[in-house]
């Protein structure tokens, strides 16, 4: 299999022009910013948020990249991953004639992306151990799918997907190969970043969402080659990833003691809950889980436990993918939280 990136990428995007602000072509730290019509007496309210952010985050990409070990031009970070994940569709897959490849179940918003613009999405369904078979594999590589997503740890279903699987897609398939790992740091296997190098066609996934424990400030990471990153920030909003986001995102990483004093803390809570779900009459099996929560099916109505737990004031997630029919998808909270889940769902099974 030969890539060609520039075969693949959109006609109009590879002649379009970007939008290009002053802050782009400056490099340093100016004296005076008098290019973009901000506020230059200061900010409504007690912040100082009245300049507009690094429109290229320079700053966090140099703190962020030697911890995942690639190169600044390697990083593209966005508003979120969902905001990266409609990038990557607009980039190659042009309205109303291309499509995208999912392996259900998996994560909604791939589907999402595809109505959004306007593409086909060809679902090839993952076998009952939520693992790629051989001819799902050999469906893939047939494919002219401009993109395959690949979940890894999968959401909703927890497990990582076979690295040999992985590999034999991105060693055959001509399209953009997306491993999704907003997960990868609860799991035991090295990160597809490490292999960054050796496939053109890899672009990786990550979240500030998870273990960093920064849902909040709607940050996500894509890895990929200089040239398909130069591509993104050809397309992306001038400035979509707010100052704001920029600086909590730089505190966090300069605490990565904290990022792993909480990871092995879930990691443990994952284990003890998994052991406590397992001691329940209604639970029929829980789902092997490299993530930080448990795929978990329950006896006989997984509906009425749903509910029990929600009368409770325990909101968790009921996945609507065919599946996982009988499942609740379980995330891992505090030693607390487990506690109340765990009682909620004994107290439904003494009641039945």
């Amino acid at each position: 299999m030969s890539f060609d990136l520039e075969s693949l990428i959109r006609p109009n995007v590879r002649t379009m022009k970007p939008y290009s602000s002053a802050r782009d072509e400056f490099q340093g730290e100016a004296r005076v910013m008098l290019d973009a019509n901000e506020n230059s007496l200061g900010s409504a309210g007690p912040a100082e948020f009245n300049r507009y952010p690094d429109p290229q985050q320079r700053t966090l990409k140099a703190a962020l990249a030697p911890l995942k070990g690639v190169a600044p031009e390697q990083v593209f970070l966005s508003n979120g991953s969902d905001e990266v994940i409609d990038l990557l569709v607009r980039l190659v897959a042009r309205p109303g004639q291309d499509s995208i490849l999912s392996t259900p179940p998996t994560f909604g918003m791939y589907e999402v992306a595809a109505a959004l613009n306007d593409v086909t999405l060809e679902r090839v369904p993952l076998d009952a151990d939520f693992q790629l078979s051989e001819a799902a594999i050999a469906q893939i590589l047939a494919s002219k799918a401009k993109i395959v997503f690949l979940c890894s740890p999968n959401n909703p279903t927890g497990n990582l997907l076979r690295a040999a699987d992985i590999e034999q897609i991105l060693r055959g398939f001509p399209g953009l190969v997306v491993v999704d790992e907003a997960y990868a740091d609860f799991a035991d296997q090295p990160s597809w970043l490490t292999r960054l190098g050796e496939f053109p066609n890899l672009v990786v996934l990550q979240t500030f969402s998870k273990a960093w424990g920064l849902a909040g400030i709607r940050l996500g990471m894509a890895f990929g080659s200089p040239e398909v990153i130069a591509y993104l920030n050809r397309i992306k909003m001038p400035y979509n990833v707010s100052e704001n986001t920029q600086r909590l995102a730089q505190a966090a990483l300069a605490d990565t003691g904290r990022f792993e004093a909480m990871r092995q803390a879930l990691l443990q809570s994952r284990a003890t809950l998994q052991a406590a779900l397992a001691a329940l009459p209604i639970v029929d099996y829980i789902f092997p889980s490299d993530a930080n929560f448990l795929l978990t099916r329950f006896r006989p109505d997984v509906g009425a436990v749903y509910q029990h737990l929600l009368s409770q004031g325990i909101v968790v997630r009921r996945p609507g993918q065919a599946a996982c029919a009988g499942t609740l998808r379980l995330t891992v909270g505090s030693a607390a939280e487990n506690d109340t889940l765990v009682a909620a769902l004994r107290n439904f099974s003494s009641a039945s």
